[in-house]
């Protein structure tokens, strides 16, 4: 039901857009763009994908004998399932898929995941606040982002540095957070604490995954960029650092179906002083595609973890 709500959200969202900008002019963006760019900006999603699975082989522990074709197949089926899952769960459904291949047991794979999303959302935020500081003409609603997004940063920043601070933080959540919800915090607190002592035993192996997150997030960014070169139009490359990690943002609050709707529409509203609405919208149009993509590539390889995603699916009910 809760994903029905947030299609019928996206819609109604994508409705307004398209009623109030030139659809004529949507399709001209579209007719008059650059091949050459957009093949190119297209195209990123392969070496994104494929750095992103060495990623994952090399958090994984060298018992786990996670080679680079199966890290392929789990972030392509993961991308297909978050398509369909609500709340990004098709990651997490990922490390039910390793358990179940016997790569790794339950909570470390699970702690894999959760430290592999942290580790994506604290570069994002770094590349937004850096984005945001060389950013020219911030008003009171920039300077509110910037303030919140710093404040992101730090506190994730804090979570993974410190146990001690992490265990004060979920267990002040666990104390005001609604009962249903309790028993999903203790799961996610105690993957947190066995992240926090795997990964902070090789100071080096940390530096490597920490780094290449941020160099993921710089390809994500660029390609946004590229898109945007793609639809001949024209941001600055250190405004798009700031703007589109915004509009990311946006699209993951938990109102829309992969956050279409909410996402192009940060699209549009941001990038104003830059191009107009239509160029905003096919922008919208193309970074949706950065989702959709992995998903079609995903779904070859989905119904050999269909079996492990239905008895995730038994367990919880």
């Amino acid at each position: 039901m809760k994903r029905l709500i947030s299609i019928l959200v996206s819609l109604i969202i994508l409705a307004l857009i398209y009623w109030r900008i030139d659809i004529q002019g949507l399709v001209e963006v579209f007719r008059d763009c650059d091949r050459l760019w957009m093949v190119i900006s297209l195209s990123m999603v392969i070496p994104i994908t494929a750095i992103t699975a060495w990623r994952l082989q090399q958090m994984a522990p060298p018992q786990a004998q996670l080679n680079f074709g199966e890290a392929n197949r789990l972030i392509l089926a993961a991308s297909s399932l978050n398509m369909v899952l609500p709340s990004k769960m098709g990651d997490i459904a990922k490390a039910y898929f390793m358990r179940d291949r016997g790569h790794l047991p339950g909570t470390l794979a699970l702690s894999l995941v959760v430290f592999e999303k942290t580790c994506d959302m604290l570069s994002l935020l770094l590349w937004c606040v850096f984005g945001l500081m060389f950013y020219p003409s911030k008003d009171a609603l920039f300077w509110g982002m910037t303030v919140c997004i710093f404040a992101g940063l730090a506190l994730g920043s804090f979570l993974l540095v410190s146990p001690q601070f992490a265990d004060f933080f979920f267990k002040t959540a666990r104390a005001i957070a609604p009962k249903k919800i309790r028993a999903k915090l203790d799961t996610l607190s105690q993957s947190w604490k066995e992240m926090h002592d795997y990964f902070w035993r090789d100071r080096d192996q940390l530096l490597k995954i920490t780094g290449t997150s941020i160099f993921i997030w710089f390809l994500h960014l660029l390609q946004i960029w590229f898109f945007i070169l793609a639809l001949n139009a024209w941001a600055p490359f250190l405004a798009n650092l700031a703007l589109s990690p915004l509009a990311i943002l946006a699209g993951l609050l938990p109102l829309t179906f992969a956050g279409v709707g909410t996402r192009d529409a940060a699209l549009i509203l941001f990038y104003q002083p830059f191009f107009d609405a239509p160029t905003g919208a096919a922008l919208g149009l193309l970074c949706t595609s950065r989702y959709l993509l992995p998903a079609i590539g995903g779904l070859p390889f989905l119904e050999r973890y269909l079996t492990t995603l239905r008895k995730m699916k038994r367990q919880s009910e």
